[in-house]
């Protein structure tokens, strides 16, 4: 062998033993990248509970998009339970315009997860678990949401406001502290009385009921915050349930998924408290009406200061519904508040019609007969007056003292001598049924007995009274005659009664049916 075969040689071997050991270093590094890749267990005691964390979710044994499955002795598939528990801290009152309410609770779901599960590999580590959301996000968690929620978000910083705890069987328990805008339908037909029921409902978003099953804890599910206050409303009861709900393709409420998704729900009886309403809406209403009957005090031909009355009331009431409206919806159906609004504002524009009514008597310039001084008769005579009777007021050739039928009016007379009539009406009240003694001049003066005398002279007996025919004649046309003024002072006065036992009618009714009703 020559010296250049020699060499060649010796490189062949030389480079034969390289790469050898270039192969098992290789081969020791990837058995080492290989152990640091899965870490071992052993001695999990000693190991702190970050650590422990850390190897139990580690991707060699640990996929957290894969939920925790359970197998029956026949290989089928069962679907975990989620448990879930619900403290609420804080109700905000009812936003009736917006048909939603905001609430401040701890959501608390529970589940069993075998695979972190650490008390076979470190039996002396009897305490839980705890850790913040970084814990929580090498986890495998329930995608849970609000299925009525307008918002919702965790409060405060993410760390401070969820907790998760694993317990040495598996047990893995998530707490997190939110807020929501939840959606609630209200019924205002009753409003203020009214009384509301709000849901919260929790369901499940990517796994169906074949996966995933939400169900209450079996010791208080609910619970609130006895600090709990509410000022316009007042907690009655409230109730919670576990339901399934459909998603398809016609009411798609899970994405791009369809199926029986479970579904949990707890609702809140709230009725409203009224003593606001009492106070600043139903005794300002029932003031305000009251107010408008001051006019019945005022003289008929009062007219700036009754019509400013009238006019002052009806825009006060108005404004005083508008804002209590405001803060409401604007529903289709009749409110229990607008049956009171249209009751208060019949009163006070029945004064104003009223006014109008008795000021366009009061400016009449005749007088108008009677049969009798009542209610029937007045407005009967006022509303539609006989004109037979105008004709006999005008066929009388005289015309006699007047005297006054209604307590408490002055006669009109004086009320021309103090300027509260006017001179130029006819303010007299004449009973035709005295007897009439007409005086003539005396060249013709004479007293007969005889009935068919050209003179004007009636025939009285000792008596006083007419004898046969006369005394029926003036019995079927006696009338009494009243000035227009003296009527709008009568409608004014039996105003003043008929006007408030109206309104307490109407008060009596309208209680007894938000009562019963």
């Amino acid at each position: 062998m020559t010296n250049v075969h020699f060499q060649i040689y010796t490189k062949v071997l030389l480079i034969t033993l390289v790469l050898t050991i270039t192969q098992k270093n290789t081969m020791a590094l990837g058995a080492t990248i290989d152990d640091e890749d899965c870490p071992s267990l052993e001695n999990a005691t000693s190991l702190q509970p970050s650590q422990l964390i850390q190897r139990l979710t580690h991707v060699c044994r640990y996929d957290r998009l894969e939920r925790p499955i359970e197998y029956s002795d026949s290989g089928e598939r069962y679907p975990i339970k989620v448990k879930a528990r619900i403290y609420i801290y804080y109700m905000q009152n009812l936003n009736s315009d917006l048909l939603q309410f905001k609430m401040h609770a701890l959501l608390q779901l529970s589940f069993q997860d075998k695979r972190l599960a650490y008390s076979h590999y470190a039996p002396m580590k009897k305490d839980n678990i705890l850790g913040q959301k970084h814990m929580s996000e090498r986890l495998w968690l329930p995608h849970i949401f609000f299925a009525n929620e307008r918002e919702s978000n965790i409060l405060g910083t993410d760390e401070k406001d969820v907790l998760t705890s694993i317990s040495p069987e598996g047990h893995v328990i998530i707490s997190t502290r939110l807020q929501a805008t939840l959606y609630c339908w209200m019924n205002f037909k009753k409003f203020p009385f009214d009384e509301q029921s709000c849901s919260t409902i929790l369901e499940s978003w990517m796994y169906d009921n074949t996966e995933l099953v939400l169900q209450w804890e079996d010791k208080s599910p609910i619970s609130f915050d006895p600090d709990m206050r509410l000022t316009e409303y007042n907690m009655q009861r409230y109730w919670y349930n576990e339901t399934v709900v459909v998603s398809n393709y016609e009411h798609l409420r899970h994405g791009a998924f369809y199926g029986n998704y479970s579904s949990l729900s707890f609702t809140v009886h709230l009725n409203r408290e009224i003593g606001f309403y009492l106070m600043d809406y139903f005794l300002p209403s029932m003031m305000i009406v009251a107010i408008s009957w001051v006019s019945f005090w005022l003289q008929a031909d009062a007219s700036p200061p009754r019509i400013m009355l009238g006019t002052s009331t009806m825009l006060s009431f108005i404004t005083l519904s508008s804002s209590q409206s405001k803060t409401l919806p604007k529903v289709s159906y009749i409110k229990v508040s607008e049956v009171w609004f249209l009751g208060c504002t019949f009163f006070i524009f029945g004064s104003l019609v009223e006014f109008a009514f008795v000021n366009t008597i009061w400016r009449r310039k005749e007088n108008i007969e009677l049969k009798k001084v009542n209610s029937k008769y007045i407005i009967k005579s006022t509303l539609t007056p006989r004109p037979s009777r105008r004709e006999i007021g005008l066929n009388n050739q005289s015309r006699t003292r007047s005297c006054s039928s209604l307590d408490n009016i002055v006669s009109s007379t004086e009320s021309v001598m103090n300027g509260n009539v006017n001179p130029g009406f006819n303010n007299y009240l004449t009973v035709h049924n005295l007897p009439i003694i007409t005086t003539q001049s005396p060249d013709t003066v004479s007293i007969t007995s005889n009935p068919n005398s050209a003179g004007h002279v009636i025939n009285m007996d000792n008596n006083g009274k007419d004898n046969g025919e006369n005394n029926k004649t003036a019995e079927n046309t006696t009338f009494t005659t009243m000035t227009p003024q003296e009527i709008a002072m009568w409608i004014d006065r039996r105003s003043r009664f008929i006007f408030p036992l109206m309104f307490l009618g109407f008060n009596a009714l309208y209680w007894t049916f938000v009562y019963y009703f």
